[in-house]
């Protein structure tokens, strides 16, 4: 703003001199042109006044443009001086912060490392325990198919999907397919190993570039003004190739961290699977489930039966109750039919008064009243008495529905009474077979027994 002040008084001085030069220079030419030329020209008094006080004013416009000068000059000093010290404080915060981020990652990788290397040796030692697993699957199986085809026998209502058959189904498919899942466990534990090595090297690469970044980084952040080491350098800020944003440099650490911890997740979720189906199709505690299993279905059972007998027992006191309602009903509805005749037969008969004695007097009102009222009466009686009959009714056919279910709860007991003892006395025996075993050792699917990793 102020440049474009300055700029204007100087075009505003420069028309002013231009006018008068040339209104001086047509006075002359028509001096001449008239013969009436003189040897000087001449000026009035209020020219002579004109002209110093535009040379006052262009001396002191002047002063005051070299003033604002100065001024500008001494404010752009001290704001590039400013300026300079702000841009070299926050480019040193600049480098204090990415040497910060830098040793974040450091650790974050280093941290990492550990742990891939923990994750390999344990999954290491989960596949070795699984090869020695592999050959503990001997299992009596015709305990848990004999125990299956018992319940095949319940009837009605009792023949339900419960736990017990659950886990029933359950230990055969282990015993079946024991040896198959065993072998696949061994054979994803060695191609686990070799992703969490490929990930190990990858975050052994990015930690070593981290560390070679973070010594350059700390090396300029040491630097000063005053170092001895600093020059010009031709096109320092040339874009060197290969360079990446520091969203993608961080994408890039985060992704090998990323990687790393799902391919350990994927490690710790195989070992898991593998602890699980070997624990699973260890025989003996299969054994101790499916034994709580029928244990808590027959416990479950006994209460049925037992809640079935009270509810039977409450049922026919109910029925007893009903039969004696209803007859009570029924005498209570005859009962009133004798007031009903005899209020009708009064109003009947004073129908009959003569003249003016046919009025509706007060006698006449409380008849018609009690006439309503008695049926009204023998309505609401009626009406309960063919509720209570439907309640009885129903009463009686859920009796017998609760006579055939409990029969057939107490032949479902005796059926899980009879796997439980089955399965005692056949399991024991299986076991003892199984923990005479010996165990093989194993190698994966390719004929590899040891992994060899560089």
């Amino acid at each position: 703003m102020l440049h474009i002040n300055i700029s204007g008084e100087i075009l505003v001085l420069t028309r002013m001199y231009s006018r008068e030069r040339g209104r001086r220079m047509h006075s002359e030419h028509e001096s001449v042109e008239h013969g009436s030329a003189k040897p000087g020209l001449r000026y009035s008094v209020s020219d002579w006044d004109t002209s110093n006080k535009q040379i006052s004013d262009t001396a002191e416009h002047r002063r005051h443009m070299s003033h604002m000068t100065r001024q500008e000059g001494r404010a752009l000093r001290n704001e590039t001086t400013s300026k300079t010290n702000w841009d070299k404080s926050d480019s040193s915060r600049r480098l204090s912060d990415r040497i910060w981020d830098i040793s974040r990652w450091r650790e974050t990788l280093e941290s990492c490392i550990q742990e891939v290397e923990k994750e390999m040796d344990a999954l290491t030692l989960g596949k070795e325990e699984t090869e020695r697993a592999l050959t503990a699957t001997a299992v009596p199986l015709e305990v848990t198919v004999e125990c299956l085809t018992l319940r095949e026998g319940r009837r009605g209502n009792e023949l339900v999907s419960d736990p017990v058959e659950a886990q029933l189904k359950k230990e055969v498919e282990m015993i079946d397919g024991a040896q198959r899942v065993f072998q696949q466990g061994i054979d994803k534990a060695f191609e686990q190993l070799c992703l969490l090595q490929v990930s190990r090297q990858q975050l052994t690469h990015d930690l070593q570039n981290k560390i070679e970044a973070q010594d350059i980084d700390l090396s300029c952040l040491s630097i000063t003004v005053t170092s001895p080491k600093i020059s010009l350098k031709p096109n320092p800020l040339r874009i060197p190739i290969g360079s990446t944003t520091p969203q993608q440099w961080e994408q890039f650490s985060q992704y090998n961290v990323d990687r790393a911890q799902e391919e350990m997740q994927a490690s710790l979720q195989l070992r898991e699977d593998m602890s699980v189906t070997r624990v699973q199709n260890e025989l003996d505690a299969q054994r101790i489930a499916t034994v709580f299993a029928i244990r808590k279905r027959t416990h479950h059972l006994e209460q049925a039966r037992n809640e079935t007998q009270w509810q039977m027992k409450s049922s026919q006191d109910e029925i007893s109750d009903m039969e004696r309602d209803i007859r009570s009903l029924e005498d209570d509805l005859q009962a009133k039919m004798a007031p009903l005749k005899l209020v009708h037969t009064r109003l009947e008969n004073r129908t009959k008064r003569p003249g003016v004695d046919l009025c509706r007097d007060e006698v006449q009102y409380g008849l018609v009243d009690e006439a309503n009222q008695l049926e009204a009466t023998i309505l609401a009686l009626k009406q309960k008495l063919a509720q209570a009959q439907y309640a009885l009714q129903a009463l009686q056919l859920h009796q017998a529905h609760m006579e055939e279910d409990l029969s057939h709860k107490k032949d479902a007991l005796f059926l899980e009474q009879r796997s439980l003892e089955t399965r005692g006395r056949l399991a024991s025996a299986a076991f003892t077979d199984v923990s005479s075993g010996a165990v093989v050792p194993l190698t994966n699917s390719s004929g590899r027994h040891n992994l060899e990793l560089a």
